[in-house]
């Protein structure tokens, strides 16, 4: 396909506006750009879903890549490319054209190929699917199940969601819908921001597209064509949260050898043939490794005692088995709901939205849209298997047919009364889940969204910088009764009360109730009761956030502090000791955003980069998640913010953490990051005369 096929257009912000005859024509513009722009990105994302990555990343990554291999996440994206009806086929198949013909430029232009001697290949027609499946697949936090079979196993089957933090995972999101009835203008208003680990480049692309069919602007994810996430058409608009559900198994396996290879015991009592090949994993400066790769018919092995340093008394795989496999429905659907993207882009209404979001699959999202007739949704879009409740917990017997699937539960749905909120809390979802986000970013939303009847978008700014930490408040209650304190904890206590807890980034008392939430953390972790689970963990590393103990109780702390489960654990006595120690270390006074510093990930790290102090903490609505007892340092906060005015769509806004350019450097790299950083939002343009044409 020519360039003259289509045009790209260019605002302030270096924000890519593409124009052209079709949507196939669009979205080879769409994956051309992509690829000008995030050439070094695509490549390590399609590198990491392939398993491939540490071929010139190094042996840092051979612990994914094996992980890939064994999930068997690119032949999952094959299956499903495989089963795509033609249109959206096509119209995929035109974005990695797109792809394809932009990499060798785009690559030209970022140093990183040379110096990791990275030259990009073309990419398969599946490669936008297994990218989308690579990103995704941990969303669920199935990992979680691990830790809760290694925490039954220490303290008893009824500690087993002791942990359950309602708290901080893998992925959030803040989102808001304020009908019309609530805004200046009478139209609706759809705001939020997609909780995510902040990586340079960012993992969502401001980009708009545009042809005779329609006229989308949104949040895309770089690989992938169209707009899954966050759009506006210019008559509806959508957004969407992850709606912590559970729809990822893990199934205890009995293996045994055959002549032939491996059986499994399956549910009917018969022994079933185990798939097994091995495959290799190149090494940048390091020997090759061989990945032995196992399915049985529940999924693809990704645990096995005695493999990946697993050990019997890690207590990660139950008494009897040998090996966890991993059932998800992309795998046994051979359908991620790529069909709904195109037909989003086409959508006018809500009840198109509705339509769309009925095929999609693979994250399970609550979203929220709006559009101009005054029409409202908020829904649930995944799929979600029916099967034992016992299932959403712990690994069960792959041998027992009480845990197999039974089919896919239905989405809820419910009216928009007032306006409508989605935080990760329970709610909409709760039928779908187990481990949901603590009430306090839901509450505090529904709380600042009360105090006004005309809302505009560019008051929304308010609302996604708020900074109040309503988790704060269970630990500080436990620090009247205190008795006997040091003159200095006496003063530390009655400066914790007297504090207005808001975690603003030129706060010395936010710094200081840090670093006492901090130390609690590490006192309660020591505590004698969890001795048995601070041992490091064995098991893939792949899995071990979700399976070291003090980030566990950081993130617990709330529900730690007040449950009656732990009988024998002091916590008063706990947090005097942290509060002495706090008082003790008579530390400087120091702004939170001296403490709370951004720290993105990045496959080749930049040691000279310089990134600023934020506000906010993991349980404010300016969600900056760092881990209590382990680092003050934000790895992990709003991978974008917007607002989309249903009224006047030029009135819209977003930003996110770095800028739309991937490569360093470059003008547009880190243009937003100072706005970002203050929770200011850039406009969203939308007037072709106002943007620039790229001559390339």
């Amino acid at each position: 396909m020519s360039t003259e096929a289509y045009e790209v257009y260019r605002d302030d912000w270096g924000i890519p506006h593409l124009r052209a005859d079709d949507p196939l024509r669009l979205s080879y513009a769409q994956g051309r750009v992509t690829a000008l722009d995030r050439a070094w990105q695509l490549e390590v994302e399609r590198h990491r879903a392939q398993g491939s990555s540490a071929s010139f990343l190094g042996a840092d990554c051979i612990t994914w890549d094996r992980f890939a291999r064994q999930a068997r996440l690119d032949d999952t994206a094959r299956r499903c490319h495989e089963a795509l009806d033609p249109e959206t086929a096509a119209w995929l198949r035109a974005y990695v054209d797109g792809v394809n013909s932009g990499l060798a430029e785009g690559a030209a232009r970022d140093e990183r190929f040379a110096r990791t001697g990275h030259t990009p290949v073309p990419w398969e027609p599946w490669v936008p699917l297994s990218v989308w499946t690579a990103t995704h697949v941990l969303f669920a936090g199935f990992a979680t199940k691990l830790w809760r079979q290694r925490v039954a196993r220490v303290l008893g089957d009824d500690a087993a969601t002791l942990f359950a933090t309602d708290g901080p995972g893998t992925a959030g999101s803040n989102g808001w819908l304020v009908p019309g009835d609530r805004t200046a203008t009478g139209a609706a208003i759809i705001a939020g921001d997609p909780h995510r680990f902040i990586e340079d480049p960012g993992v969502y692309q401001q980009i708009r597209l545009s042809c005779p069919e329609y006229d989308v602007l949104g949040l895309a994810v770089p690989g992938v064509p169209g707009l899954a996430h966050f759009g506006h058409t210019g008559s509806a608009a959508w957004a969407i949260t992850n709606a912590m559900a559970d729809y990822q198994d893990l199934y205890a396996e009995r293996l045994r050898p055959t002549a032939d290879g491996l059986e499994a015991l399956g549910p009917d009592g018969a022994w079933e043939p185990v798939a097994r090949h091995t495959e290799t994993l190149s090494v940048a400066g390091a020997a090759d490794v061989e990945v032995e790769v196992l399915e049985t018919r529940r999924g693809p092995v990704v645990i096995r005692t005695g493999s990946d340093g697993t050990r019997p008394d890690d207590g990660l795989v139950p008494d009897g088995a040998d090996a966890l496999s991993l059932r998800y429905p992309p795998r046994v659907r051979r359908d991620l709901g790529f069909a709904a993207l195109p037909a989003l882009l086409r959508a006018r209404t809500v009840a198109d939205v509705d339509r769309a979001l009925d095929g999609w699959a693979e994250p399970v999202n609550v979203v929220h849209a709006a559009d101009s007739r005054g029409g409202l949704l908020h829904r649930v879009a995944g799929a979600v298997p029916l099967r034992d409740a016992a299932n959403r917990l712990r690994p069960v017997p792959a041998w027992d047919a009480r845990h197999a699937w039974q089919g896919w539960a239905a989405t809820p749905a419910e009216p928009v009364q007032g306006f409508a909120v989605m935080a990760n809390a329970r709610g909409i979802a709760s039928p779908l889940g187990v481990e949901f986000a603590p009430p306090h970013r839901a509450d505090r939303i529904r709380e600042l969204l009360s105090g006004s009847a005309d809302w505009t978008p560019q008051a929304m700014a308010g609302v996604h910088g708020d900074t109040y930490l309503g988790s704060a408040g269970p630990l500080l209650a436990l620090l009247p009764a205190l008795r006997d304190l040091s003159p200095a904890a006496g003063r530390l206590r009655e400066r914790l009360l007297a504090w207005d807890r808001r975690m603003d980034a030129d706060s010395t008392d936010a710094a200081v109730f840090a670093s006492f939430r901090s130390a609690t953390v590490r006192r309660l972790a020591g505590d004698r009761v969890f001795a048995d689970l601070a041992p490091a963990p064995g098991g893939p590393e792949v899995f071990h956030p979700w399976l070291y103990l003090l980030p566990r109780v950081g993130y617990a702390l709330e529900g730690l502090l007040t449950t009656s489960l732990l009988p024998g654990l002091d916590r008063a006595a706990h947090v005097r000791a942290a509060l002495e120690e706090t008082a003790a270390a008579d530390a400087p006074e120091t702004a939170w955003s001296q403490l709370h510093v951004l720290t993105p990930w990045s496959a080749l790290p930049d040691p000279e980069a310089g990134w600023p102090g934020l506000g906010g903490d993991h349980d404010c609505v300016n969600a900056t998640s760092s881990v209590p007892g382990v680092t003050d340092r934000a790895a992990r906060a709003s991978a974008a913010r917007y607002v989309w005015d249903l009224g006047r769509r030029e009135d819209s806004l977003w930003v996110v953490p770095l800028g739309a350019d991937g490569v360093a450097g470059s003008p547009h790299h880190r243009d937003q990051l100072p706005l970002w950083a203050r929770c200011e939002l850039v406009p969203v343009v939308t007037d072709w005369a106002r943007l620039t044409k790229d001559r390339t």
